[in-house]
């Protein structure tokens, strides 16, 4: 076992060493003119290429420790499962593949830091005419299999109802721990924050949004800047930068998730590894962070919105509901929606491919265009969204889904 994550750590730093040569030899990270929409994306080829190979790296690797520390067969049952769920939901995947791929609206693999990770997509509405509000998004996947092209389908949704959104990329296990993901989260919301003027954003209307691990990663960025910036510490980007934050089925408390996760199918070594050991587990859980923060530290977070369906067993929705309830206790503002007999995935990807109306989609611009009357008459009369896939192929992805 030794030997094996040996090797798997040497094809690590080999990986994570050409990446930075990539970056090193490519031109400076920079933005484009002011007003100017027209920044170069990086190729197909080059995104694929990029998307390929970081995909089969981590996901070999993640298999392989996993295989090491005795678990193989749980999770390739839960890899089996999750591959006939892909194929079901596969014409609307593909639907959605192409729009990312191919549209003009989207801008693919920008470079927000230093790592082979750190990039993120945007989605841009057509009409250029004015300012945007923008949405910097967290993706999910475990901690494990978290990637920024799982948020094309939030990006096309918003899109389409005038809202940039930011996909944001990081390192997934075992490229690297959650501190280096909450780490790589906040220089994409810093990159969101100090740039995104330059794509056509509105820099006063910055929302921050987490799927999933994107919710506990982006929580644990949001509190964990909160505290620095009430310390008087210096900071690239500031909590007042962001007018609320959205949190979808996400867990904020990670010791109360560690055995939930162990009977999912989530080892506990592995899990404890993640989350760089049992003494770290405090740190990184934003209801614990928020119970022991000052006045102050509070004082500075947005309004906070968490989103839970109540049938949700990858993590149940009282992880959002006592996190709110922390929140609430301390003086912030949050609130909790519940989307009854809603499962992990079907407020996020199911309802959407089911196409009509989008709960999720409509409580978020309910909070961005509360006090936009126009904006939020022009999305009452945008066209409907198209179903994906037909309602047979949802009901038996369903119950095949591991989520």
């Amino acid at each position: 076992m030794r030997a094996s994550v040996e090797e798997a750590g040497a094809l690590l730093e080999r990986s994570d060493s050409a990446g930075r040569r990539r970056l090193r030899s490519a031109s400076p990270v920079q933005g484009p003119r002011p007003g100017s929409l027209r920044r170069q994306s990086s190729s197909f080829r080059e995104d694929v290429g990029h998307a390929a190979s970081e995909t089969y790296l981590v996901s070999r690797l993640t298999f392989k420790l996993l295989h090491c520390l005795g678990i193989g067969y749980r999770w390739m049952s839960q890899l089996l499962a999750l591959t006939i769920y892909a194929i079901l939901l596969m014409p609307g995947f593909i639907q959605v593949g192409y729009y990312y791929f191919f549209s003009s609206q989207v801008r693919r693999s920008i470079v927000y830091g230093d790592q082979p990770r750190n990039r993120l997509d945007l989605y841009i509405p057509e009409d250029s005419s004015r300012p945007y509000p923008v949405v910097a998004f967290v993706t999910g996947g475990a901690w494990i299999i978290g990637y920024k092209a799982w948020g094309a389908l939030l990006g096309r949704r918003l899109a389409e109802r005038g809202i940039i959104v930011a996909c944001i990329d990081y390192r997934n296990f075992p490229q690297g721990t959650i501190g280096d993901m909450v780490n790589d989260a906040s220089q994409g919301i810093s990159f969101v924050c100090n740039n995104i003027a330059n794509y056509g954003g509105d820099p006063n209307q910055i929302y921050l949004m987490g799927q999933s691990a994107g919710a506990h990663i982006a929580a644990c960025a949001l509190m964990e800047q909160a505290v620095k910036e009430s310390g008087g510490h210096p900071v690239s980007w500031s909590v007042t930068q962001i007018k609320a934050y959205f949190g979808l089925s996400g867990g904020y408390n990670i010791h109360s998730l560690v055995d939930h996760f162990n009977e999912r199918g989530l080892h506990r070594s592995i899990f404890l590894s993640i989350m760089e050991g049992e003494e770290s587990l405090s740190r990184y859980s934003p209801e614990i962070v928020a119970k022991t923060s000052s006045a102050e530290t509070i004082a500075l977070l947005p309004p906070i919105v968490l989103m839970h369906g109540t049938e949700d067993y990858s993590i149940p929705s009282s992880a959002s509901k006592t996190f709110v309830d922390v929140l609430q206790q301390a003086g912030a503002q949050a609130r909790l929606l519940l989307y009854e007999g809603k499962t992990h995935t079907d407020i996020f990807l199911q309802d959407p491919l089911r196409g009509g109306r989008d709960p999720l989609v409509e409580d978020v611009l309910s909070v961005i265009h509360a006090d936009d009357a126009i904006a939020r008459q022009k999305v009452a009369l945008a066209p409907t969204p198209r179903r994906l896939v037909f309602e047979w192929q949802l009901k038996l992805a369903r119950q095949i889904s591991p989520f």
